[in-house]
């Protein structure tokens, strides 16, 4: 508030005279002149803070808007300047020059380390001369608006092509333990392709799948 005034004081002491204007604004003349002068250090100051956001911009600008406050001071320190990351904070703050930052992904599949292993039914050998000789499958998840859907697939290796599907809204293991021919053909197993093979010479390369058959 008193800075209002001593500015209103500079706009008309040339007028009105610094005695009368301080006395009518119930402010004292020694308080006025410590301000007036320390105006020009502030006039100094802000100066050499305008150059600092200026160099901030540079930098945060130069790697894309991807630094904030602790690798713009860092950058800022290996030019040579002498500046407290606390300024440089407050700087970035009031200018609002932020940088980006990876947001921490959240662990959806936490296995079971006392699980014993799976058996590796093709011995790692992912090929195939033939249709339905061997099927791979895996269950992955996609964000569908505020919420995740658990897809599991089979596919044929031989032709690459998706044999059948089963969506499911939580990570529930009836999702892959779904027959596909337990009588919800839509989901799992399309039409055209007769009854669901289940000779011994097809190799199923997936856990939950194998354990629903």
């Amino acid at each position: 508030m008193k800075t209002c005034r001593w500015d209103f004081i500079s706009e008309n002491r040339a007028g009105f005279g610094v005695q009368r204007i301080c006395r009518v604004l119930q402010v004292s003349r020694s308080g006025y002149y410590q301000w007036l002068a320390g105006a020009k250090a502030r006039t100094v100051r802000q100066a050499a803070e305008d150059e600092l956001v200026a160099e901030i911009r540079e930098v945060h600008t130069a790697h894309k808007g991807t630094y904030g406050v602790r690798r713009v001071h860092a950058e800022l320190r290996g030019f040579g300047h002498i500046v407290n990351r606390k300024r440089v904070e407050r700087l970035m703050r009031i200018n609002r020059i932020e940088g980006r930052y990876l947001r921490r992904r959240k662990r959806t599949t936490i296995p079971d380390r006392l699980a014993p292993p799976a058996p590796d039914l093709v011995q790692r050998d992912f090929s195939a001369c033939q249709l339905d000789e061997k099927w791979c499958g895996d269950i992955t998840y996609v964000q569908v608006g505020g919420t995740w859907l658990y897809l599991a697939c089979v596919i044929d290796i031989c032709s690459r092509r998706v044999l059948g599907y089963s969506m499911g809204h939580p990570h529930a293991r009836r999702t892959g333990h779904r027959r596909p021919d337990d009588g919800r053909r839509g989901p799992w197993w399309p039409r055209g392709r007769g009854d669901f093979p289940r000779g011994q010479g097809l190799a199923i390369h997936v856990n939950l799948v194998r354990a629903g058959l």
